[in-house]
C-alpha cells in the first residue's frame, strides 16, 4: 500500500486496470460532506447530473455512486469505463456549513482500494487548513489515453455552494431570512434563563457543551439525550465517590443544549434493565443518590436488555426486535452508555445494536477502567490488550445498516476537562447524523 503525498500522482493502470475500484473517505472531529464532480476538459461541471452527494448519490451513466466502502461510512465505487468522453476529470471534495472550519479536524484520509484491498493512501489533518470550509481532497483525471490519480489536499473558502459555484454549477438561492427570525428559538432562550434561575451551578458546563457543538455545526441541534448507567457491584467507589453524579450533570448540560425541556432520560442496567426518573433542572443535585437508593447495585452486567428498553421508550412500536425496514422519526436519540466492565450478553447485544441501526438512535459507549492498550511496554513493545475488547468490537461491528456507535475509555469518569469530553462526545455523532439523513431515518 502506498502512502501519498500531496501534490503525488499515481497512475490506476496496475491498480484498477479496468478502472473499477473504490475510494473511501473519513474525517474526525467534524461533520464533512463528500461529494465528486465530473468535470470536462475546461474543469467545469457541463452537466450537473455528475455531482455525486448526498442528494444525488449515482451518476446518470453508472459510473460513480456513493457508498459505504469497507469500515468507512462514506466513499465512491467507480467504473470509470462507463464515464462518458466528455468527462476528463473527477474531483473528490469535502464541505462543513455552520460555523465550523476545517481547522478543527483532528484528522482524516482518502484511501483507494481494489478487489484485493488497500492500494494508496492520501492522509490529512486539519493543521494543515485553516479557516476553509471546503476541501479539494483528489482528482481522478485522463492522461495519455489512461487514468491517474493526485492527491490534492487543498483548501477552498466557502461551502458546498461555492465549490458548486466554483466548477460551473448552478446553486438555488435560498430566501433571505426575515429580519424578525431570531438567533435561536425562544425556547431554547427560556430553557438559558431557567438553568440560570434552578442551576447555577451547570452554567458553565451547558456554556462548554455549546462550544463544542459550535465547533462541529451542531449549535442549533435538536435530539433526545438519554443516559445508560451501569449499575453492578464492581461500580460501588464510583458512585459514592460521586464521580457518576459529576459525570451525569455534565450530560444534564449536553442536554439542555439538544432539548428544551431541561431533562434527561435515565435507564439502568446490571443484573437486569430499569428505567429511572429523568434527571431534570429540578432533581439534579440529588439524581444520583436518589437513584441507589432505589435500585440498590446488581452482581451481573447484561447490556442488551437496557438497550432494548431504551429503543423500545423512543420508538414504542419496535417490541424490541428487528425492523424490516428503517425507520424515519422526527428528532434523533443521543445515547449515553457508561460501563466499567464487560457484559454476559454479548450476542444478544451486538443483536440489538445492529437492529437500531435502522433506527435514528446514536449509542455512545464509555468504559471506565485504565485501558494500556497503544501504551508502550517494559521493552518497548506496543501493547495491544485492551480492558474493553467486545466494546471496541460493538465499535466497528459489522452486519448494521449504519455505524451508529462510537466508543472511547477513560481511567475515571472525569479524567478529561469539560471542553475535552464534549469534544470526544461530537466526535463520531455529526456523521453519523449525515448517514442516518441519507438513509431516510431522519428528515
Amino acid at each position: 500500500m502506498e502512502q501519498l503525498s500531496k501534490g503525488q500522482r499515481l497512475a490506476l493502470a496496475t491498480a484498477a486496470p479496468d478502472g473499477v475500484f473504490q475510494v473511501g473517505v473519513m474525517a474526525r472531529g467534524l461533520a464533512l460532506d463528500f461529494a465528486c464532480f465530473g468535470l470536462d476538459q475546461s474543469g467545469k461541471l457541463s452537466d450537473e447530473r455528475y455531482m455525486t452527494f448526498f442528494n444525488q448519490p449515482k451518476s446518470p451513466c453508472g459510473g460513480v455512486e456513493l457508498k459505504a466502502v469497507g469500515e468507512d461510512a462514506t466513499g465512491f465505487a467507480f467504473d470509470l469505463g462507463r464515464l462518458p468522453a466528455s468527462i476528463d476529470r473527477v474531483t473528490i471534495a469535502a464541505s462543513i456549513d455552520g460555523g465550523a472550519a476545517m481547522s478543527q479536524l483532528s484528522e482524516g484520509y482518502v484511501r483507494l482500494v481494489n478487489g484485493t484491498g488497500e492500494f494508496a493512501r492520501f492522509a490529512f489533518q486539519g493543521a494543515d487548513f485553516a479557516a476553509e470550509k471546503a476541501l479539494i481532497l483528489g482528482d481522478i483525471y485522463r492522461k495519455d489515453g489512461q487514468w491517474r490519480f493526485m492527491s490534492v489536499g487543498q483548501g477552498f473558502n466557502g461551502g458546498l455552494d461555492a465549490l458548486v459555484r466554483h466548477f460551473g454549477g448552478a446553486v438555488a438561492e435560498a430566501a433571505p431570512p426575515a429580519a424578525s427570525a431570531p438567533a435561536e428559538s425562544s425556547a431554547k432562550i427560556n430553557l438559558a434563563k431557567r438553568v440560570e434561575r434552578e442551576a447555577p451551578q451547570l452554567v458553565s458546563l451547558v456554556k462548554s457543551a455549546k462550544v463544542s457543538l459550535e465547533k462541529v455545526g451542531l449549535q442549533a441541534h435538536a435530539a433526545k439525550v438519554c443516559l445508560v448507567l451501569d449499575i453492578s457491584g464492581s461500580m460501588r467507589h464510583l458512585y459514592t465517590s460521586g464521580q457518576v453524579q459529576r459525570f451525569s450533570e455534565r450530560i444534564l448540560a449536553l442536554g439542555c443544549n439538544f432539548d428544551d425541556d431541561g431533562e434527561i432520560d435515565i435507564f439502568l442496567f446490571g443484573k437486569n434493565a430499569h428505567q429511572a426518573q429523568p434527571m431534570s433542572l429540578g432533581n439534579w443535585a440529588t439524581h444520583v443518590q436518589d437513584i441507589i437508593k432505589r435500585y440498590p447495585l446488581e452482581y451481573d452486567t447484561q447490556y442488551a436488555a437496557a438497550m432494548e428498553a431504551v429503543r423500545r421508550h423512543y420508538f414504542p412500536d419496535v417490541r424490541g426486535g428487528e425492523r424490516k425496514e428503517p425507520f424515519k422519526a422526527a428528532l434523533p436519540v443521543y445515547v449515553m452508555f457508561l460501563t466499567d466492565g464487560t457484559n454476559t450478553d454479548q450476542a444478544k447485544t451486538e443483536q440489538q445494536l445492529r437492529w437500531s441501526s435502522k433506527e435514528p438512535i446514536f449509542w455512545q459507549f464509555m468504559g471506565i477502567g485504565k485501558s494500556m492498550k497503544g501504551k508502550k511496554g517494559l521493552f518497548g513493545q506496543t501493547i495491544t490488550a485492551s480492558d474493553f475488547p467486545f466494546l471496541e468490537k460493538l465499535d466497528d461491528l459489522s452486519g448494521r445498516l449504519i455505524d451508529n456507535a462510537n466508543f472511547f475509555s477513560v481511567a475515571a469518569p472525569d479524567e478529561h476537562s469539560d471542553s475535552e469530553l464534549y469534544d470526544l462526545l461530537m466526535a463520531e455523532y455529526p456523521g453519523w447524523l449525515r448517514l442516518a439523513k441519507q438513509q431516510q431515518l431522519l428528515p
